[in-house]
């Protein structure tokens, strides 16, 4: 599991301190702290009674951190169901246990998943000034893309955050299990999530037979029902849908629309959409107007029937705070900035487009995207 940081200023509420070798639930291990945030940390663990490695997520003590854990466990418990019901799922992290913990900063609801490798973000760390290569773009798309039907489809479930930092790398349960061990035993590393540029465990990854590695959505703490949604604010900035910069009831869409800024970064080692705040503009007018840059501008039916409509837009496709804009497209980006072949460029921007359609009604689904020639083609 890896652990994101939030934006803003950290939640009250404890985490609670743990030491390597401590136990959990008179079962679970601490061997190495996988990831810290703001409202978690998260310890690779050895299960003394299943003798295996396993991920411990521990949530900052207090109840909204104890509702918010209990809601990912129901989330997961549905994963799990739909999963032993269907036979499929298998792109999706799996729940192994949860448990309750008093510690000496309160309570604890704790969450026991299978260990896997770090996320797709570090082994692109490795690759950052031309992108991974395309054949494992292709495998790791589809195999996001499957997770997201069967999440959508199956469980009714929205992720909310698909981000490079929560789509984790697994090679097989024998393979991972020696790949932990060497890595828990070495002095050299104490953090397998958060990997920078030429670090010991991405070298190791990156000389390995990449199209043996497969990839799993984990981090389903922001995700919600597609009938009861938890929250307006989702999404990681760079991979936020446009209706939810606009503030419109937001579906299953929206994680497709990440999953297309997902593929662009994988492909070419950059942010589609990397917006920045100005002096006269925050970075939502600039998320706004990078987004028409690229994709051109928003039908006037669609940016005034929005409820943050007036945040944005003086008149029907006119910006407020930002008057020049410098249209490109996509294709140009590729070829001109990333020295793509046109003839490269094409199938690739046919996925792309559909993923990133301004009416998350028309936008493909994953179904849809699955079906693509460009994901199947050599």
């Amino acid at each position: 599991m890896s652990v994101t940081l939030p934006s803003g200023n950290a939640p009250t509420g404890g985490h609670h301190p743990v030491q390597e070798g401590d136990v959990f639930n008179m079962r679970y291990q601490a061997l190495r702290k996988l990831g810290c945030g703001a409202f978690a940390t998260v310890w690779l663990c050895h299960d003394t009674r299943r003798k295996k490695h396993v991920a411990v997520k521990v949530p900052r003590s207090g109840e909204s951190f104890a509702e918010a854990a209990q809601d990912e466990v129901a989330l997961l418990r549905c994963v799990s169901s739909m999963k032993k019901k269907d036979r499929a799922g298998e792109n999706i992290v799996c729940l192994l246990d949860d448990f309750k913990m008093m510690g000496e900063n309160g309570f604890h609801m704790c969450l026991v998943f299978e260990a896997l490798g770090p996320s797709l973000r570090s082994l692109m760390g490795n690759y950052a000034a031309q992108g991974l290569p395309l054949p494992f773009v292709k495998k790791s798309l589809q195999q996001v893309l499957a997770g997201l039907h069967f999440l959508h489809k199956r469980c009714r479930i929205i992720h909310t955050d698909i981000k490079p930092e929560n789509i984790l790398l697994y090679v097989g349960d024998k393979t991972l299990q020696k790949f932990l061990s060497d890595i828990v035993d070495s002095s050299q590393r104490t953090d397998l999530g958060l990997k920078g540029p030429g670090g010991d465990l991405g070298n190791r990854l990156e000389h390995s037979d990449l199209m043996s590695i497969e990839v799993k959505i984990a981090d389903l703490g922001s995700a919600c029902w597609t009938y009861k949604p938890f929250s307006k604010e989702i999404q990681t900035q760079p991979y936020r849908a446009l209706e939810v910069l606009l503030g419109l009831d937001y579906g299953t869409p929206a994680d497709i629309w990440s999953t297309g800024c997902l593929a662009f970064e994988m492909a070419t080692g950059e942010c589609l959409f990397d917006p920045r705040p100005g002096k006269y503009f925050s970075r939502d007018d600039d998320h706004v107007a990078r987004i028409i840059e690229l994709l051109g501008r928003i039908p006037p039916q669609i940016a005034l029937s929005w409820k943050k409509s007036t945040k944005f837009f003086s008149r029907p496709g006119a910006l407020l705070r930002i008057s020049r804009l410098q249209p490109r497209s996509l294709c140009g980006v590729l070829v001109e900035r990333h020295n793509w072949t046109r003839a490269g460029v094409a199938p690739f921007v046919s996925f792309l487009l559909p993923t990133l359609e301004y009416a998350p009604e028309k936008r493909a689904t994953a179904a849809q995207c699955l079906q693509h020639a460009w994901l199947s083609s050599p």
